[in-house]
Formats: C-alpha cells, structure tokens, sequence
C-alpha cells in the first residue's frame, strides 16, 4: 500500500504548518528547511502557489499524486463548488473519520489502525484507509482492540476534537458518520481553489 514514509518535521517546516499534527520542530525552527531556509526567498509565482498549497493538502490527508488527481475528477463532476467537493471527499475517507472521531491522534495512526484491522464499518472489519464512508455510516473499534493502549490514550483527550458532522459514544466506541462536512467546518487552513486553479490549466 504507497504512502509517504520521509520525514516529517521537514515537510512541516516547508509549509510552516502542523501537517502531520503537533511538531516540536516548527517550535525551534520556524523557517524553512535547507541551505538557504533562513534566507530571503524570491517572490513566488502563481504556480509555485497552486502548487504548493496541493502538496500541503496531499501531505495532510497521506495520499499520493494520482489518488489525488482522479479525486479531483470526481469532486468536479459532483454539483456544487469542486474545491468544497474535494475537502468533502478526503474528509469521508475512513482513516480521517477516525482521527476526527479521536481514536488516533493522527491521520498517520489512524491509517495505520485500519491497515491493522483495528476498525469496523457497520460491525464489519475494514482495513482500507480511503474507504469512503456514507451518511449514517457508524465507525468502531473491533471488540479485541478496544484496550489497544493507542486507542485508550487517544480517546482520554478526544474532548479538544468534536466536530458537528460526528458523533461518538464513548461507552461501546463507536462514532456515526451523519454527512460530508460543509467548508466552514473543516478547522484546517486550506485555499482550495488554488487547487481547482491549479487542476484547471
């Protein structure tokens, strides 16, 4: 299964953002990597822009150039603005639902707790990271995992995350997927119509 396995404080501080979550790096070093990171850098063009602001969102949600791109493609065939379309389909892949529902602290652990067989759709087992879940969709722990000791410590500080598109029942650990998100409910700084103006050339 491709996903990306280089560093991570390195991408953080390319993007001066919390990509991959909480970075002690960003707090020492908070100018780009490289030679010349402390430097001015020359004025960027359009495209570097567009870019750029791509490659952070690939990088956030772990998923790779071609995913991405055919993601795209669908997001612009669906009614109503692409950029909206394209949040709304990362954010119902099922390794972000379990970071949004804090069973991983992390899309990265939450990617790897599906792989692991760790997560239920609807009671059943599902190792796929980019399953897309639909409205009304309930997401779960597997019985056996439920005193996995990253769950269990995830979960004890899941208060500082709900969001209105989830809800969570702590008692039998499971969440319910109730509908795609709307833009102004994604807490992430993100222009996604770079995006679009990229894809659009």
């Amino acid at each position: 299964m491709a996903r990306y396995t280089g560093p991570t404080a390195k991408i953080a501080r390319r993007f001066s953002e919390p990509i991959f979550g909480p970075s002690k790096a960003l707090n020492k070093k908070n100018y780009p990597p490289g030679q010349h990171g402390r430097g001015r850098r020359k004025k960027q063009s359009e495209y570097s822009v567009q870019l750029m602001e791509k490659q952070k969102v690939k990088y956030m949600y772990g998923v790779l150039e071609k995913y991405f791109e055919n993601l795209f493609h669908k997001a612009a065939v669906l009614p109503g603005i692409t950029g909206e379309n394209l949040l709304g389909l990362l954010e119902s892949r099922l390794d972000n639902v379990v970071y949004r529902l804090g069973i991983a602290t992390t899309r990265r652990a939450a990617r790897q707790l599906v792989s692991h067989r760790h997560v239920t759709v609807n009671g059943e087992v599902v190792n796929i990271p980019s399953y897309k879940l639909r409205p009304g969709d309930l997401v779960g722990v597997r019985e056996k995992s439920k005193s996995l000791e990253a769950i269990t410590t995830s979960l004890t500080v899941r208060n500082a995350r709900q969001f209105s598109w989830l809800e969570w029942d702590g008692k039998d650990m499971v969440g319910k997927f109730i509908n795609m998100p709307s833009r102004e409910l994604i807490p992430e700084k993100i222009t996604e119509q770079l995006i679009v103006e990229l894809y659009s050339k």
